[in-house]
């Protein structure tokens, strides 16, 4: 119940500033919630298609940067020379916009899904690389030295030191991987496709219709919530 009134007051906050701001600007670009309401009913199960689809994709870059991303970034993180010859390739690859690979994608993976996943997961994949890295630095050393003085290897440090020091890291690289994920679905989403919330934004924009515009922009920030608020509970559940 906790949750749902923290829900509930975020929500209506958010509806009366967002009313507040529509009246005041009295532009037809910045529609009343009553109105984007009345669209987002006029949409029916199609509304429901394409937050499903984005979800969908989001949390298949996710389980991507997660399989690939924590094991490099401990790898990163337990090994100098592994950090000293590919550290530079990082910091390299991290400012490059990914978008700017798009037809790069596009022409190995398709027009299909596959490429809008991996557009995603190319945007998230990094920054988890280089936030587990952090964490598996930022161990003490005199930790490992002594699970070494009991004769552990490196199976027993990763099980009993490592994965159990970097889970707050881990659940906060999954925090901004959801941010950067969802700001990217309006370029991942843009093209061939039918369903998905970026399309919605971008069909809407280009139709003028501005209320499914912000109804599309409403979803992305809902679907935003919900997976916020399960990392909260998994992260609460985790500590027990």
């Amino acid at each position: 119940m906790k949750r749902i009134s923290q829900f509930l007051g975020g929500f209506v906050s958010l509806i009366i500033l967002w009313w507040l701001m529509s009246y005041l600007l009295d532009n037809r670009s910045l529609p009343t919630p009553w109105l984007t309401f009345e669209r987002m009913t006029e949409l029916g199960f199609d509304m429901w298609r394409h937050t499903a689809a984005s979800a969908l994709r989001i949390l298949t870059a996710l389980s991507l940067a997660l399989v690939f991303g924590v094991p490099l970034g401990i790898l990163w993180g337990v090994s100098n020379y592994f950090n000293r010859l590919f550290g530079p390739l990082i910091y390299l690859l991290y400012p490059i916009p990914k978008v700017a690979f798009l037809p790069i994608f596009m022409i190995f993976w398709g027009l299909g899904n596959t490429s809008k996943i991996m557009l995603i997961f190319s945007v998230i994949i990094i920054q988890v690389i280089v936030s587990i890295r952090d964490a598996v630095q930022s161990i003490p050393p005199n930790y490992f030295e002594l699970m070494a003085n009991y004769k552990s290897n490196f199976k027993h440090q990763l099980r009993f030191l490592i994965i159990p020091a970097i889970l707050p890291a881990i659940i906060s690289s999954l925090r901004v991987s959801i941010g950067i994920g969802l700001a990217s679905l309006f370029f991942a989403e843009n093209y061939s496709t039918k369903y998905g919330l970026g399309y919605l934004i971008l069909s809407a924009w280009s139709k003028m219709d501005y209320p499914q515009m912000l109804a599309g922009i409403l979803l992305i920030s809902l679907l935003g919530y919900l997976f916020f608020q399960s990392l909260d509970i998994l992260e609460m559940k985790l500590k027990h």
